[in-house]
């Protein structure tokens, strides 16, 4: 896509999408050696299939792996904004398998910032775009990707992006202090914002976010969902960690045999960025 600040394009060249029938195998296989979920993994999966000889959209490949016997969840990012498309969400609301999480880079609230950026999508259609999910698929959760101090922001610009943050209610994002890639077009932009206006500005942005992502993680506080466990606790090795559908992390009392398998977990207390729970009797 050519984002100005990116070096990504001039380094892998341009896109192009793997045939489907490669996937479904690969992930055949995969499910027959005792895998449980799996992550589409793309720059933007949202455009997948336009360069291939017979076109799909990402939407009809993601009904296609959900017909994979013996698969649970599915994962995929990142979507590009500008390509997500009303097919996808319906594909993903009707979805047994697909995970009840989003990853919506936004970078900028602010238009004008935007059009610098190349990103294709201003503040409005954004906001749209995730009034929408939000609207269509009530329990999704939504994460985000920011910039701060991208070349010419203003203070008005930054207010853009907060406004954003408060208005959408993040889950969680990945804040990043824009840095000058060599090569981009972004590095040869004028007005290079001072190093301490925008670190000021990122902290005040952390604030905002971890006060949003406070708030959305404990909605499930006293729910009994479906955790796939992942690992051993690394700080207690009497418990094990896992995920939900919608991302979140969880810990609770368990032993490596639990690894791999879904499981009912009683949610029995946010702390801000992840559950403790305990497995439920009745699962």
């Amino acid at each position: 896509n050519f984002c100005t600040y990116c070096i990504v394009p001039y380094v892998r060249g341009r896109e192009k999408s793997r045939e489907p029938q490669a996937i479904i195998r690969e992930i055949e296989e995969l499910v027959a050696d005792g895998v449980t979920e799996i992550m589409l993994l793309g720059q933007n999966v949202n455009s997948y299939g336009k360069t291939l000889d017979n076109p799909i959209t990402f939407a009809q490949l993601l009904q296609q792996v959900e017909q994979i016997e013996g698969l649970r969840w599915i994962r995929f990012m990142t979507s590009h904004p500008k390509d997500l498309s009303d097919e996808l969400i319906e594909v993903m609301k009707n979805s047994k398998k697909i995970c009840r999480h989003l990853h919506l880079p936004l970078q900028s609230g602010s238009s004008r910032i935007l059009k610098l950026m190349n990103r294709k999508y201003d503040k409005e259609q954004y906001l749209e775009l995730a009034a929408k999910l939000r609207r269509e698929i009530p329990d999704l959760s939504l994460t985000t990707d920011i910039i701060v101090g991208f070349p010419g922001e203003t203070e008005e610009d930054f207010e853009d992006t907060m406004d954003v943050v408060r208005k959408v209610q993040y889950d969680s994002a990945f804040t990043f202090i824009y840095s000058k890639r060599s090569g981009t077009p972004a590095a040869k932009m004028p007005d290079q914002v001072p190093d301490d206006v925008v670190h000021e500005r990122f902290d005040r942005l952390l604030k905002v976010v971890n006060e949003a992502a406070k708030e959305q993680n404990g909605k499930l506080t006293g729910n009994t969902e479906l955790v796939l466990v992942e690992e051993i606790d690394e700080k207690d090795d009497t418990m094990v960690t896992g995920r939900l559908s919608n991302n979140s992390v969880v810990h609770f009392k368990g032993d490596a045999s639990l690894i791999g398998k879904i499981v009912p977990v009683v949610l029995e207390e946010s702390k801000g960025f992840y559950y403790l729970g305990r497995l439920s009797v009745n699962g």
